[in-house]
């Protein structure tokens, strides 16, 4: 299954990082947990497809060393957890994970349990520190429904799920498609799932690099658009069915600009740009999300003095440059999330089938041929 880069049809305005990964973003790692068991008919205690994934703004302590971040949300139909301290405090202070909508309460709980085994004093007060005061901890949580595919009544993800995906946490190459909190996802009709890019701003912009991981799980068939060509209106998933609810998306954004929140949200907000280059017009019922971090702004945990932040520069003619990595990586992000998903069949027979390339390649290619004509 390639990535969209390898069908030789999509090339970005920036270039990308070595990997084309949010993890070229240096020091963020991404770890996945994948659940793909049972087949046939729901049982109340599966058949499954789904998982959790976590991405890693540092692979320290998250909780001592925070790092600047923001929450947006596009479209708010969703079962998102610890978003309003974020966008209070602008800070992040465990590893983002995603997953499927019911999983969210334990997944959340799993992040707490990890925190406190590394930080005891939490809940407790300062006192093996000499600080006083208590503390608490804000685990930060997106989901997509994976119901179409799996049960989703079981919750079958919790703390030993989220440890194994923290401990396949890696810097290095992003595993995409079928995988962690793309299990059971559906794209455009179409499997969906996780897809990962990245951006590189010129030198003279201070060389900084963008990354983006979508959890895609939104759209019509029909709305499909890959490289400005309408797909869907001539690509059909010929065992297409309907499910009852929109879809959504999570998608995550990560940087080593020292940007501080304010900035980090302009980012935030040019995310939707990417999501409708793909055709998406943000369905009523669908819950589309953003979270931005900048790895370079670290905050201490409650510091006795005023945290000062590395001085940010002056942005106008850069943000533009930073605009166009967002748009550009959320929009190759997608498109890596379809193409690299292979077909899945769930509860109840459900299917998803696969984008096909070679389909894609040809019909984009047509398209692009009769308009030079």
């Amino acid at each position: 299954m390639p990535r969209i880069r390898e069908l030789g049809i999509y090339e970005g305005q920036l270039p990308a990082g070595p990997l084309n990964g949010i993890t070229d973003v240096p020091g963020v790692a991404v770890g996945h947990y994948t659940l793909h068991e049972g087949e046939g008919e729901w049982t109340g205690h599966g058949p499954f497809r789904t998982g959790v994934t976590l991405i890693l703004p540092h692979e320290g302590n998250l909780y001592e060393e925070k790092v600047t971040a923001v929450t947006h949300t596009i479209n708010g139909f969703g079962k998102v957890y610890g978003f309003e301290q974020v966008r209070e405090l602008g800070t992040l202070e465990t590893p983002i994970a995603l997953t499927g909508t019911l999983n969210v309460p334990r997944v959340a709980d799993a992040l707490m349990t990890l925190a406190i085994e590394q930080n005891p004093y939490i809940g407790l007060g300062w006192a093996a520190s000499g600080r006083k005061g208590y503390a608490s901890v804000n685990p930060l949580v997106g989901e997509t429904s994976d119901g179409f595919l799996s049960d989703m009544q079981a919750r079958p993800i919790g703390l030993a799920e989220v440890r194994a995906a923290l401990a396949d946490a890696s810097t290095g190459p992003v595993a995409e498609g079928v995988v962690g909190a793309g299990t059971g996802t559906s794209c455009y009709g179409w499997k969906g799932g996780i897809g990962t890019a990245s951006r590189k701003l010129p030198r003279r912009w201070g060389g900084f690099t963008v990354g983006a991981l979508v959890q895609s799980n939104f759209g019509a068939p029909q709305e499909l658009t890959i490289c400005g060509v309408p797909v869907g209106r001539v690509l059909r998933p010929s065992t297409y069915k309907p499910r009852p609810e929109d879809g959504s998306i999570m998608i995550v954004l990560a940087t080593d600009a020292p940007l501080d929140t304010r900035q980090l949200g302009r980012l935030c907000r040019r995310a939707a740009f990417g999501l409708a280059r793909t055709g998406s017009t943000c369905h009523g019922g669908s819950g589309d999300f953003v979270i931005a971090f900048s790895t370079t702004n670290r905050i201490p945990d409650r510091p006795e003095t005023l945290a000062v932040q590395k001085e940010a520069f002056y942005e106008q003619p850069v943000m533009s440059q930073f605009s166009l990595a967002v748009i550009e990586s959320v929009e190759e992000a997608i498109y890596n999330s379809l193409l690299m998903a292979h077909t899945v069949v769930g509860r109840d027979g459900n299917m998803r089938v696969g984008l096909p390339a070679d389909e894609v390649v040809e019909v984009v290619g047509d398209s692009v041929t009769r308009l030079l004509n």
